[in-house]
């Protein structure tokens, strides 16, 4: 006779000798997300949290003072909420097809979004909230970490915001003159 039990989000079965859990993908994932790193991460280095500033001329007409103060030398504040409204984004901003998100200081993708849903669902959500929220599969989890305090940072050192769950789950509040950089990889 086998046994079927229920421990949170995975199955457990068993045969007398044999036993096997199962556990669905999406748990594997909601259970380990958002992946946690250390306040090492934000350590000082030659140029605050980060080795070297913004690169210069961001996309969407970020403002480049703007970006270096909040990404390498902050750890609470961001832009004022909705200053991504106030930039080029909105006008330039592909539509119909995921958009790369890339870490201001190094180049390196941290966000692809929409994933999961629309481009007007990513913009009305950013819009409710005052900044760009990406969900967990819209994040590049090989270059972004979130700390124990919540805040959101690139594996870098550059601050990029804070993750702010809501009833769907995580939400990561990014300041746009974050993730404003042009690819270097």
């Amino acid at each position: 006779l086998a046994t079927l039990s229920f421990t949170g989000s995975a199955s457990a079965f068993s045969t007398g000798a044999v036993s096997r859990t199962f556990v669905s993908r999406t748990a594997v994932f909601a259970e380990k997300l958002p992946i946690v790193g250390d306040e090492s991460i934000m350590a000082p280095k030659a140029h605050g949290t980060s080795e070297t500033p913004v690169q210069q001329d961001l996309l969407w007409g970020c403002d480049n003072e703007t970006a270096d103060r909040i990404c390498n030398f902050n750890r609470h504040y961001a832009e004022y909420a909705g200053y991504w409204t106030s930039t080029n984004f909105l006008k330039e901003v592909d539509r119909e097809t995921p958009t790369d998100y890339f870490d201001s200081v190094t180049g390196k993708k941290l966000f692809t979004a929409p994933i999961g849903r629309s481009m007007d669902a990513f913009l009305q959500e950013s819009a409710s909230h005052g900044w760009p929220s990406f969900r967990d599969e819209e994040v590049n989890w090989d270059y972004v970490r979130c700390l124990p305090d919540g805040e959101c940072v690139s594996v870098d050192g550059t601050h990029l915001g804070h993750n702010i769950p809501d009833k769907s789950g995580n939400r990561y509040c990014i300041n746009l003159v974050c993730v404003a950089g042009k690819p270097t990889e």
